[in-house]
């Protein structure tokens, strides 16, 4: 697993420039432009089950969803960072992309730590620190697990329905 760090106020354009908006809408078609004028080494070199580690106001800007869509297709495990935008916030939800925040974490992260994440306890481990941040509630859990809000409701009204 490899941590990608970076700092405050990276908005909506940063992580998928603005320029492919009407162009790009499907997963394959964004995951090559992610981050591309931040960080021109991410979308070719990100793995599954990657973290990202950033400072305050994650994600503003505008509301945009293919850069959580990009980001979630990837693999990124989760994204911790200090905080969020509140529009980038639900967008994530709604795609299923689980996002931490515990800014203990990301000021103590240095390179090369050995970092891991335990969800279901609220818990990240950075070398010999244990930090913690709420747990998340079960339902945004399931959503991450459904891959997305419309698989999850698809699959809660087929339950509904069985009943």
């Amino acid at each position: 697993m490899k941590i990608w760090q970076y700092g405050d106020n990276i908005n909506t354009d940063m992580l998928f420039p603005g320029k492919y908006t009407y162009t790009c809408s499907t997963a394959e078609e964004i995951k090559p432009h992610l981050l591309e004028d931040l960080d021109p080494l991410f979308a070719k070199n990100v793995r599954e089950g990657d973290l990202i580690f950033a400072g305050r106001n994650f994600g503003c800007g505008s509301s945009r969803e293919q850069p959580v869509l990009g980001i979630k297709a990837v693999g990124i495990a989760a994204v911790v960072a200090e905080s969020f935008a509140r529009i980038f916030y639900r967008s994530s939800i709604n795609q299923g992309l689980l996002l931490i925040e515990c800014p203990e974490a990301v000021k103590t992260y240095k390179q090369c730590d050995n970092v891991r994440l335990d969800v279901e306890r609220g818990i990240i481990m950075i070398g010999s620190y244990t930090f913690t941040f709420p747990k998340l509630p079960k339902e945004i859990l399931a959503i991450r697990d459904s891959n997305g809000l419309l698989p999850y409701t698809r699959k809660k009204l087929a339950r509904t329905k069985k009943q």
